[in-house]
């Protein structure tokens, strides 16, 4: 099916101030340790100043003042403009929030500037839809007196959203915690249902006073004051009346339009006497409503002069181990843009969705259970139910106080496992959801890897350890055995008696060798044995086999040597070894026994591994008791399917004990949960090309289990993939290792909400990760990835646009044809915080393409901090060396925004950047690249089109920094050197 078309936003509107609104504004000081404080005023947007195609509209609901400002849109790209004048009484450091809907699905982006001056690119989070809104901070310098701040949308921004306001803090900010107090008086505030001005008492403040409050207007008199926060949380209202009634008197007091309580005020001498009366509340932050109102329950006939409020100003940045918007957020759920230093970077709502959930990737050093605080708000006085879940059990329902806007932490525990955990925040069935989300603190957890995925092994190049024995490479050749080595060198054991040899730096009781020996005259797979050591002592004998490596020929290639042109010359071999303490001398041995007549090591992992895992004590059956038998060499996959759709309609999950199960064909899943005891223990093994999970709708799991799959070389028509099909809303793919089958992981429409992390996928023929048409919100984290025969990652919008999806902290290696990631055509995609190496042919590290027909690429697709390693490399095909980064307009036109933000490429095998070819490329951006030893230009570019580059360095390019052609235009800025 095909996805709902993205709204384009309408004419957009910026207004001018509504300054407190209808408070009088008076400045008392403040009552903390704050140094300074900062003059806040509000401005709608639709009273500002617009150009360029920005108007004026109310088509959205949701928005302060008289309306909103649209515009924004592809067709006023380069020209719309909404420019606010701001007032400061100080020149110095400020800031502006801006109130927004972006109901697109991805990050947008306007460009801020300050009296003329650009001062950042703004990138603005998606909101739940165009009648949500939310804010954005961003902290300016003003000078003293009239400023003006413009939000543009300039050609080097993907614009399309809708501007509701802007609340500009000027002056100077303490530091510090504490309380800001202002002074409102009554007479200028709101005032309905018969209050009324007066002046007939004397010893009130400011002009007069609020009456009115009498039994005529009993259940309809009211005053409502407009507060501004700068942050949400606990503060106070102290309220000047006179009461000569000689009773005390009531009124009810509101907050946000929400009833707090019912106030006592004391009776006074007079008339003419005034008294002040407090009470605590809690603020949102932005403008917030304090009404006083006389309800048919409240006794009323009273006088209010005035009142002070007192509001939360704490700055200090909140410190968590794990922010929620860095997470993984599917079912309705959103990242918001923090406000302030307050909610740190960022925070997640939308919880209120049955499915909504926020998924934290959380690394322990050992399995425990851990502390763990959550840090939460409630919007309004309801208290919030959500289920915390680990590695998808449910470990218990939360049940967390109301805390009426401000920021609060909950304390609970969650049970961990050794290294990466997948901890959820998941409003399941019966609970409300009624939470906002900043982020956890797990208390003894370690810090998850910066770049690349956190895994649970240790990894030994061979030729960093100890030999007798040669080494080949380094050498990058199409063809050889050293250009699909790891850092492109191996060693070669090819005489009794050679060995590499390494010495533990962590204990272990599992190892996986990368090696490659020689095939067979006949193409199906010659084998032998490898001799294994541990501190001198042989532990066991490594059974090795060239059965699933070395294809042949031309592309998709064979198993037929006679077609030459060997390649795919590695494989991979596991195995459980015993305990391996750390400073152990692992050996790897070629004795007289191991006949093969050379041994090419490449790498070798360690790991510790854990003991199977059980089944969970509810909500499962076992696969054992539904006709399902591991270990008997005999077809299971008819016993699975009838066991899955069992298991699933009784509402519980299929459990696969440890063991091997043999399938055929595919294993179907329809909203299923199936778990096996482990990588290294539940095991399933395909037959003659085929064998693999499908899915068939609905949300489904699958985890800790390992696929095996029986492809020997490359058939798409025939051949399955280990997971494929529709996945419906909200699945989960977790801690499953797959090798030898076709594709890893081939996602389709309409699945929505994916979250695949944990993977380690190996020796497919295809590629490791598609993410194929339709797939959105989904995403593919801290998995890794090697010794695939096409891409290692891939988004292809094929027919149907991939859409706000992401590869993050992912480690792909070694993808022996095309390269480590690619995405073909899609809307507002990300490839964050990679670790790509050594890509082999027809190559680059990352790809942003338009071959092969995508839908056309729309929104910001953004490539932000990825480190890439020798990639790149010669497509033979067409004579052309292709750039570690290669953004490439091939069937159309790229004209939708890319971001290259942050990003290294180091020793690239030709260019470090290339823009091609015959199409153009536009609204591309580069920003802080570094790029250190090219093989060719550091940047070389034979496209049409423009780009704007800051600070982007080359060093060390052979051919030189830039090479251009093709009539693109280079707009640089600041900080580029080299080139």
């Amino acid at each position: 099916m095909s996805p709902a078309p993205r709204r384009r936003p309408r004419a957009a509107r910026l207004v001018v101030p509504l300054l407190l609104s209808m408070l009088g504004a008076l400045l008392l000081g403040a009552t903390s340790a704050t140094t300074a404080q900062a003059a806040t005023t509000a401005l709608e947007a639709e009273s500002a100043q617009l150009s360029g195609g920005a108007a004026v509209s109310t088509e959205h609901s949701g928005y302060t003042g008289s309306g909103f400002v649209g515009g924004f849109t592809d067709a006023h790209k380069g020209a719309a403009s909404v420019s606010f004048s701001v007032q400061s009484s100080t020149a110095g450091a400020g800031s502006v929030s801006l109130r927004y809907a972006n109901g697109t699905g991805a990050a947008m982006t306007l460009s801020l500037y300050v009296n003329g001056a650009k001062v950042r690119q703004v990138s603005l989070a998606p909101t739940a839809s165009w009648d949500t809104w939310s804010t954005r901070e961003e902290q300016v310098t003003y000078a003293q007196g009239a400023n003006t701040v413009a939000l543009t949308f300039t050609t080097a921004d993907s614009g399309n959203v809708n501007l509701d306001g802007l609340t500009a803090t000027t002056g100077t900010g303490g530091t510090g915690t504490g309380t800001g107090a202002s002074g409102l008086e009554a007479e200028s505030a709101q005032l309905s249902g018969g209050a009324a001005v007066s002046t007939e008492h004397s010893g009130y403040t400011g002009t007069g006073f609020v009456g009115g409050f009498t039994d005529a207007h009993k259940g309809a008199a009211s005053v409502t004051f407009s507060v501004p926060s700068t942050l949400a949380g606990n503060g106070s209202v102290s309220l000047r009346y006179a009461n000569g009634t000689g009773a005390a008197m009531t009124l009810s007091l509101y907050v946000n339009g929400v009833k707090v309580r019912q106030v006592s005020l004391a009776p006074t001498a007079n008339w003419d006497t005034w008294s002040t009366h407090d009470e605590q509340v809690t603020y949102a932050k932005g403008t917030n409503t304090v009404a006083f109102t006389f309800t048919t329950a409240d006794s009323g006939n009273v006088n209010l002069d005035g009142l002070t409020v007192t509001t939360p100003t704490e700055t200090t940045p909140v410190t968590l181990t794990h922010q929620a918007e860095t997470g993984f957020v599917s079912g309705g759920a959103a990242v918001a843009a923090a406000v302030s230093g307050y909610e740190s970077t960022g925070y997640v709502t939308g919880f209120t969705t049955t499915g909504a959930r926020a998924v934290l990737a959380v690394n322990a050093p050992s399995a425990a259970t851990y502390p763990l605080v959550l840090r939460y708000r409630t919007p309004d006085a309801t208290a919030a139910t959500v289920t915390l879940i680990s590695n998808g059990t449910k470990v218990r329902v939360l049940n967390l106080p109301a805390t009426n806007g401000a920021w609060a932490t909950a304390t609970t525990d969650v049970p961990l496992r050794a290294s990466l955990n997948h901890v959820t925040l998941k409003t399941a069935s019966g609970d409300n959801g009624n939470l906002q989300l900043d982020g956890v603190t797990v208390t003894g957890s370690t810090p998850n890897a910066v770049r690349g995925a956190t895994l649970p092994y240790t990894a030994y190049e061979a030729e960093a350890g100890s030999t007798n024995a040669s080494t080949t490479g380094p050498d990058r050749t199409y063809l050889t055995v050293a250009s699909e080595a790891s850092g492109r060198r191996a060693v070669v054991l090819d005489q009794t008696g050679e060995y590499v040899q390494f010495t533990l730096t962590q204990p272990a009781d599992a190892l996986t060798l990368r090696y490659s020996i020689p095939d067979n005259a006949a193409g199906t797979g010659a084998g032998a044995t490898l001799s294994v050591y541990a501190n001198g002592t042989q532990v066991r004998d490594l059974g090795l086999s060239s059965a699933y490596s070395w294809v042949y020929g031309t592309y998709p290639y064979t198993n037929t040597p006679s077609q030459g042109s060997g390649h795919h010359f590695f494989d991979e071999t596991r195995t459980l070894t015993g305990h391996l303490a750390a400073g152990t001398v692992l050996k790897f041995q070629k004795d007289a026994g191991d006949t093969a007549a050379s041994y090419t090591l490449d790498l070798v992992e360690t790991e510790a591994v854990p003991a199977a895992l059980t089944m969970p004590s509810t909500g499962f059956v076992s696969a054992t008791t539904l006709g399902v038998t591991p270990d008997d060499s005999t077809d299971d996959t008819a016993a699975l399917n009838a066991a899955v759709s069992t298991a699933t309609s009784q509402g519980k999950g299929l459990w696969l004990p440890a063991g091997t199960y043999d399938i055929s064909g595919h294993v179907d899943l329809a909203g299923a949960d199936l778990r096996g005891a482990g990588q290294w223990y539940t095991v399933l093994r395909g037959k003659n090309g085929k064998g693999g999970l499908f899915g068939r709708g609905g949300t489904s799991n699958v985890q800790d289990l390992m696929i095996a799959g029986d492809v020997r070389y490359r058939d798409d028509a025939n051949f399955d993939a280990a997971v494929e099909g529709d996945f419906g809303n909200g699945s989960t793919l977790t801690n499953l290792w797959i090798e030898h089958t076709k594709v890893g992981l081939w996602i389709d429409a309409p699945t929505t909400g994916l979250y695949a992390a944990g993977l380690r996928i190996r020796d497919t023929f295809a590629d490791g990760v598609n993410l194929h048409k339709g797939t959105t919100g989904s995403e593919v984290s801290h998995s890794s990835v090697r010794n695939t025969g096409d891409d290692g990652l891939a988004m292809f919008s094929e027919a149907q646009a991939v859409g706000s999806s992401a590869f993050r902290f992912d480690t792909v290696q070694l993808p022996l044809l095309a390269n480590a990631v690619g995405i073909y055509g899609g809307n507002a995609n990300r490839v964050e915080d990679n670790l790509l190496a050594d890509t082999v042919t027809g190559s680059s590290g990352i790809a942003i393409s338009s071959r092969f027909a995508p839908v056309p690429f729309s929104g910001t697709t953004a490539v932000l901090r990825n480190t890439l390693t020798r990639t790149g490399g010669y497509e033979p095909n067409w004579a052309s060396k292709l750039g570690a980064l290669w953004i490439y307009a091939d069937s159309s036109d790229i004209t939708a925004p890319i971001l290259l933000q942050d990003n290294t490429v180091a020793d690239s095998t030709y260019s470090g950047l290339l823009v091609s070819w015959q199409k153009n490329v536009s609204s591309l951006t580069v920003t802080n690249l570094a790029i250190t030893t090219a093989g060719s230009y550091g940047i070389e570019i034979n496209s049409a089109g423009s780009g704007t580059f800051s600070g982007t360095t080359v060093t060390g390019a052979a051919a030189g920094g830039l090479s251009l052609a093709g009539g693109f235009t280079v707009d640089k800025g600041s900080g580029n050197t080299g080139w």
